[in-house]
């Protein structure tokens, strides 16, 4: 078994594995464009960049002058959010409460509506009924 296990040694490339060493990276960017001003970089390439915006409930901020922004041009202090918030939460509260009664009178109407439709299908009957015994 031995004599088989040196037999299958390759002596060409030895015992052991040693690869090359790897060259050294070249820079990470072999374009220029990160030498170029902001207004040579929009010139070239016709790029225009414009402050950072972003969209939270709906609601579209851009940070301008080192503060957030909303779109409608107001300065919205958290404060204020938060009050607002409560209020938009107590107006749904009462859209919630009035749809409700809606939804209530409507059926007390419907409920009316068909008595109001018996008692008078009754009355009907009690009418023919009289004037058959006559």
């Amino acid at each position: 078994m031995e004599n088989l296990k040196h037999s299958l040694k390759m002596p060409l490339f030895g015992n052991t594995f040693s690869p090359k060493k790897a060259p050294p990276r070249k820079s990470a960017s072999l374009s220029s464009l990160h030498t170029l001003d902001r207004s040579t970089r929009e010139l070239e390439l016709g790029l225009e960049y414009g402050p950072p915006t972003m969209n939270i409930a709906g609601q579209s901020w851009k940070f301008e002058d080192g503060q957030w922004i909303t779109e409608s041009g107001g300065n919205v202090s958290n404060r204020e959010l938060q009050q607002l918030k409560k209020r938009n939460g107590q107006l749904e509260e009462e859209n919630n409460l009035l749809k409700l009664k809606i939804e209530i009178l409507l059926d007390m109407l419907t409920e009316t509506t068909v008595e109001n439709h018996l008692m008078e299908k009754e009355v009907e009957d009690m009418k023919t009924q009289h004037l058959r015994k006559k």
